[in-house]
């Protein structure tokens, strides 16, 4: 068992203590890809949230809506596959837009086990509303970036996440 405090941190005093001021160096984070695209995310979800005020809405949600509305009758497992997350975290997904009257579940028609997922009016306006505040965060965030930089950036995060 480890005498030190816990989470494996030292108490050893520090060789240099970073003073006021000074800059932090963050070593090799810089170089890694990982690293500069979760900060480029924690951005992009901060400034989401201060254009996107609706209560409820995240980018997560947003994307759902955008994907349902664009394939009306989609199951569930298709949606969950087509995002990236498990069943069981796209049905709870689901239950919370359905509880908020914004999505709702048909049985299939092709398969009475499985759900056909829609819109329901009350979450094509709000998609409706959404998309211009969208549109406005998604200038904000590429104000510094030429079109060309834009295509560029797309075309290498489509090879690092292709669908």
């Amino acid at each position: 068992m480890s005498s030190g405090p816990p989470g494996g941190l030292s108490a050893a005093p520090l060789k240099r203590a970073p003073s006021r001021g000074r800059r932090i160096d963050y070593g090799l984070l810089p170089e890694l890809v990982g690293y500069q695209l979760r900060r480029a995310q924690a951005r992009v979800f901060a400034d989401f949230t201060d254009v996107v005020t609706d209560p409820g809405v995240t980018p997560g949600v947003f994307g759902v809506l955008v994907i349902i509305d664009a394939n009306p009758g989609l199951s569930q497992s298709a949606l969950a596959k087509a995002i990236g997350i498990e069943r069981s975290t796209m049905v709870a997904v689901i239950d919370r837009l359905q509880g908020e009257g914004w999505v709702q579940r048909n049985v299939a028609a092709h398969d009475r086990r499985s759900y056909a997922l829609a819109l329901t009016a009350d979450g094509t306006a709000l998609l409706d509303r959404l998309v211009p505040k969208v549109r406005r965060h998604e200038r904000r965030i590429a104000r510094a970036l030429s079109p060309e930089d834009i295509a560029t950036l797309i075309g290498i995060l489509s090879r690092i996440a292709p669908d």
